[in-house]
């Protein structure tokens, strides 16, 4: 049947829009995730290695040459940083830092000024470097949003349209089915199955409701009929009994021409 074939592939494109949507949402997370992890991974090594080296600078203090521990320290920090280099400006900045080294475990108050400014700018650096990352993070979580915000629009329009289309073409006929026989159980005979715009199926099946009750009416009007005929001739062989054998004496006593 053509209607069972539209309410079965209404039903598949419900079903494929919503795994569709759910795929979308799970692909849109899955790119997110790795954004966040890049601006961890990267950015976030520079900024521990900032973090150690001003420390180290720090514990050492004014007009104080480091020690071995102390530069050994510094070094490994600043390696870190070297070769986690994620922006175009850093490795200027990193040679600056490095060409100031002998001169601030030596205890000079300028190289030790000049390499403060210097990891401060490279700290500033993936700082901004990660609030890029995180506002294109951001925008692709919006506009995952928006999608699927679009596929929940889309999934939910086509499921208004094919609730009205099962509807008109099938909860509207099965309602007047069940109208037409309650009728008819109740004694009216002549109601028939009716509708405006029908499928081509429904209309065979109304079609043949209303054939099956054509043919149970007719069927109760010659029952009817029958018993209304044997009534009425019992009834009048009990009003006039002798009526038969009247006509049989008058014939009897009609001479013979």
């Amino acid at each position: 049947m053509r209607l069972a074939h539209a309410v079965r592939l209404g039903s598949w494109i419900l079903v494929g829009l919503n795994l569709l949507m759910a795929i979308g949402t799970i692909a849109i997370f899955s790119r997110m995730a790795p954004a966040i992890a890049i601006i961890i991974d990267r950015n976030g090594r520079t900024l521990e290695a900032c973090e150690e080296m001003l420390a180290t600078v720090a514990i050492v203090g004014y007009g104080r040459s480091f020690s071995v521990e102390e530069q050994q320290t510094f070094r490994q920090a600043l390696v870190r940083a070297q070769t986690n280099i994620t922006e175009s400006q850093e490795p200027l900045v990193l040679a600056h830092i490095e060409s100031a080294l002998d001169s601030l475990f030596a205890g000079n108050v300028s190289s030790r000024r000049q390499t403060i400014t210097s990891i401060l700018h490279l700290a500033a650096i993936n700082r901004e470097a990660m609030t890029l990352a995180d506002r294109h993070a951001q925008h692709l979580g919006r506009t995952g949003a928006w999608g699927v915000a679009f596929m929940a629009l889309s999934v939910f329009l086509v499921g208004v349209v094919f609730i009205h289309s099962l509807t008109r073409r099938v909860v509207t006929p099965l309602e007047e089915i069940h109208t037409v026989i309650t009728a008819h159980r109740n004694g009216e005979t002549m109601r028939r199955c009716t509708g405006i715009d029908l499928a081509q199926d429904v209309a065979m099946v109304f079609s043949g409701i209303n054939e099956i009750l054509d043919r149970s009416s007719n069927s109760s009007v010659f029952s009817l009929n029958d018993e209304f005929g044997s009534r009425h001739g019992s009834a009048s062989s009990i009003f006039h009994p002798d009526r038969s054998g009247d006509n049989k004496d008058n014939l009897t006593s009609q001479p013979s021409i």
